[in-house]
């Protein structure tokens, strides 16, 4: 059997499909993966934020695509990157087990948020991390940063940045976890949904191909990542809302803890939801997507629905051709 996998170029990417190609022919040893390298709309814009081109939803179009017309039999991204609504005639079908979903603060000494100096320079690219962060450092300036995770390392080490943030998960995949970093807490910079988490996307009706993935699925994963997305549509948040939804087992199983976080564009305006359920005697998917959905209704009765339009608003007047992604 042979299978074709749609993937960008960037190195991370690359690596975390051939984690899942290593994965499915641990399973079935005579597989054969090819895999299709691609370049998305999101790795060509280099120059701007996404909030202003789309949204991170520009990662995974080409790819679906590439399914969609049989030039690939699956596409792996990065379940943060996947839009609310997916591609007709597609489904995730396999969601292997989440690496760590935490926000790093990287630095060249290991400092903590605390430890840095008033007026440093933050390089961040997402809002999320930003509004969250301000709120304890205030006193720091928050500065653009895109590129692949190598290239915002140069930027730190070529000392354009005191500190950068990263994905704790992105860093592991890549083996750089033992430079200097600091993991930040999620009760600090809650991640932003289905961070950590890989969504292996293939066509409906594909048996054969699906029923491989099924394989390598974690159940626990997707409950998780399934409440997290639940509590996003919920909210009718999109790409330009500073956000972030998790969904964790604590206490060996036995309890669902969720956290939400709603900011406004300006930084000046939060709120915060944290709730836990004991899963005893019941469905982890369907208690998750309850939890998630009653943080977005809490938020939302604490002022996020107003956050959210006036962070639409705001992107219509940059380009009135914004949309949700």
């Amino acid at each position: 059997m042979k299978i074709r996998i749609a993937t960008r170029r960037s190195p991370l990417a690359l690596i975390q499909t051939r984690y899942i190609a290593a994965r499915l022919q641990a399973e079935q040893p005579d597989l054969e993966c090819e895999l299709l390298k691609m370049s998305t709309i999101g790795d060509r814009r280099q120059d701007v934020s996404l909030s202003q081109i789309g949204g991170k939803g520009l990662f995974v179009s080409e790819l679906e695509q590439a399914v969609l017309d049989g030039r690939a039999d699956l596409a792996v991204h990065s379940m943060k990157d996947l839009p609310a609504e997916l591609a007709a005639g597609l489904s995730v079908s396999c969601i292997p087990e989440r690496e760590d979903p935490r926000d790093a603060l990287v630095t060249m000494d290991g400092a903590r948020l605390d430890d840095l100096e008033a007026g440093c320079r933050i390089g961040t690219n997402s809002l999320r991390r930003t509004v969250q962060l301000r709120r304890q450092r205030g006193d720091v300036e928050y500065a653009m940063l895109r590129g692949s995770v190598n290239t915002r390392l140069e930027k730190l080490e070529g000392g354009q940045y005191r500190a950068i943030v990263l994905a704790c998960a992105g860093l592991r995949r890549l083996e750089l976890f033992d430079r200097p970093l600091w993991p930040i807490p999620v009760t600090l910079s809650v991640p932003a949904v289905g961070q950590g988490a890989l969504a292996v996307e293939s066509r409906d009706g594909d048996d054969a191909t699906n029923a491989l993935l099924a394989k390598i699925e974690h159940a626990e994963t997707r409950a998780c990542v399934g409440g997290e997305r639940a509590f996003l549509a919920a909210l009718g948040g999109d790409c330009h809302t500073p956000l972030g939804g998790h969904a964790r087992l604590e206490d060996s199983g036995s309890r669902l803890r969720f956290e939400g976080v709603v900011g406004g564009v300006t930084g000046d305006q939060l709120v915060r939801v944290a709730l836990e359920r004991y899963t005893r005697d019941a469905e982890l998917a369907q208690l998750a997507v309850e939890l998630g959905e009653e943080a977005a209704q809490q938020l939302l009765a604490e002022g996020a629905a107003e956050l959210i339009r006036e962070a639409s608003e705001r992107a219509a007047e940059r380009d009135p051709r914004a949309r949700p992604s």
